[in-house]
């Protein structure tokens, strides 16, 4: 495996010392994982946020190795984690990715979909803004990983709102059946902050 392009990063586990486990999604190869030297370190720690988009450069020696991975930042998003809203939200669509997509298969439209969406959280006024965009990016996921179904309408926040809890759901049946305590408790979260300012 040689692939150097532009990623998403959805989530980095320590290893070892100093190194990462880095999973991150690509437009022409999907979810990648790869282990980065120096992940833990001063330098490449801000770089492996969740949500941060950088340029990677991912080799390995055979398909069942684990690959090498080098990256370089391209835009960060860890402003936004010091912001209780977007932080809950970049870290739910990273973490529900992460953990739904099967590795090396490529997903084009997610992957444009979650850099859309990552930048609607960052940049739109508000939660009003960019709601309606997680409502679609779920029911995308959802779609693209075969359980398509009716798009909940999005109107206002409220209406948003209703829409992200009819589908919590299929999200639990489908995409997180082994996995939907964490991940769920962060959607849940997300989504009482959001029925707040509603």
């Amino acid at each position: 495996m040689q692939l150097k392009a532009p990623a998403i990063v959805l989530a980095a586990r320590p290893h070892g010392e100093n190194a990462v486990i880095l999973r991150a999604l690509t437009e022409e190869a999907g979810l990648v994982a790869a282990y980065v030297a120096g992940g833990q370190g001063r330098r490449l720690r801000p770089v492996v946020i969740p949500g941060n988009a950088v340029e990677a450069d991912i080799r390995a020696r055979s398909a069942s190795q684990l690959p090498f991975g080098k990256v370089e930042l391209v835009t960060s998003r860890a402003p936004w984690l010091n912001e209780p809203l977007p932080a809950a939200a970049i870290l739910w669509v990273t973490a529900l990715t992460a953990s739904t997509l099967p590795e090396r298969n490529p997903y084009p439209s997610l992957y444009e979909a979650l850099s859309g969406l990552l930048d609607a959280i960052c940049h739109a006024p508000s939660a009003r803004g960019w709601a309606p965009a997680l409502l679609s990016y779920e029911v995308l996921l959802l779609r693209e990983l075969g359980y398509g179904g009716l798009k909940p309408e999005a109107g206002d926040l409220s209406q948003t709102v209703a829409a992200l809890r009819a589908l919590a759901p299929a999200l639990e049946r489908y995409l997180l059946a082994d996995r939907r305590g964490d991940a769920m408790a962060a959607r849940t979260r997300l989504i009482e902050r959001l029925a707040r300012i509603a």
